[in-house]
């Protein structure tokens, strides 16, 4: 299916994303890994993972129109990025605008206990792209998860290993997870390990399945609405900007600024540093600039007021 952006519009994105300009798509690359790699570490070091729509708006409501995507996104200059599905979709019409072979499946994800995924896989919350190149090699994409999703393209190979960010090791095992009946039906489970002398640890599974866009519109509105204890999105005010390296280093991930609620945290791979508490919503709108380059409109400020997430200096 053809791509919901021009190549006017590819053009941009290349240079909102700071692409360099042999990966620009002027410059026509050649379809391979490395040219797969930059467009993921490009489109996570410069759209970052948020979801401040769910409370920093008049209603509250995600759009997953490609085209309001990509006015929020791109053409808007504001900073802003999205929560899982709004910048993977995104990222899916990039990727279809530059002819590239690719679908999207849903996923699976286990909800966290203090910050580690913990017990059953709840039902399909997330997303993730799926590419299959020239020469036959087919990578998953993630450009939605967060401070823990991968910082490159991931190959379809079971077991195979990947650094991540620091000490951080993950890979796609293709298995099964224990809720399933028919354990004849494996899935890619996205694993990670905190060091090599750590256990391996699963955060979520996918199908080979194609989903639809018919199908994110469900997802989203789950998403977006449930107040449910596995729902933490309408709970939680959340960003994640990965921080792209300089010189030889420049095409990869080197680190991750990070807001949870009023806290703005820190890690360059290793342990993860408290660099501000935010206690009111100025403090946080000031931090949303300087740490984020977020910059919201007054409608959009008004739009926490009353919230669950509103940030009250008490006494």
């Amino acid at each position: 299916m053809a791509s919901a952006y021009s190549s006017s519009q590819i053009e941009a994105w290349d240079k909102h994303v700071s692409l360099p300009t042999r990966f620009q798509s002027s410059q026509k690359p050649t379809k391979n890994i490395e040219y797969l790699n930059a467009l993921h570490v490009h489109q996570i070091a410069a759209v970052p993972y948020e979801n401040l729509i769910l409370h920093y708006s008049k209603d509250h409501a995600v759009s997953l129109d490609p085209q309001k995507l990509y006015q929020k996104i791109v053409t808007d200059t504001r900073g802003r990025g999205g929560y899982c599905m709004e910048n993977s979709i995104l990222f899916n019409h990039v990727l279809r605008g530059l002819a590239f072979q690719v679908y999207t499946a849903g996923v699976r994800i286990r909800p966290r206990v203090g910050g580690v995924p913990s017990g059953d896989y709840i039902g399909w919350v997330h997303i993730v792209n799926i590419v299959t190149l020239p020469d036959g090699s087919q990578y998953m994409l993630d450009v939605g998860f967060g401070g823990d999703g991968a910082t490159k393209p991931l190959p379809l190979i079971s077991g195979h290993v990947e650094q991540n960010l620091g000490p951080q090791e993950i890979r796609l095992l293709y298995s099964t997870i224990p809720q399933q009946i028919d354990q004849s039906k494996k899935l890619w489970i996205y694993q990670y390990r905190n060091g090599q002398d750590r256990e391996w640890n699963s955060f979520y599974a996918f199908p080979e399945l194609e989903f639809l866009a018919q199908d994110f519109e469900i997802m989203n509105y789950y998403t977006s609405t449930s107040q449910g204890t596995t729902n933490f999105q309408t709970r939680t005010v959340l960003i994640v900007r990965f921080l792209r390296g300089k010189g030889e280093d420049a095409e990869k991930i080197v680190g991750k600024v990070m807001l949870v609620n009023g806290e703005v945290k820190r890690n360059m791979g290793g342990k993860t540093e408290v660099v501000k508490v935010c206690r009111t919503e100025e403090e946080r709108l000031k931090a949303l600039e300087e740490y984020f380059a977020i910059k919201l409109t007054e409608d959009e400020k008004k739009g926490v007021r009353g919230r669950n997430v509103e940030l009250l200096l008490e006494g």
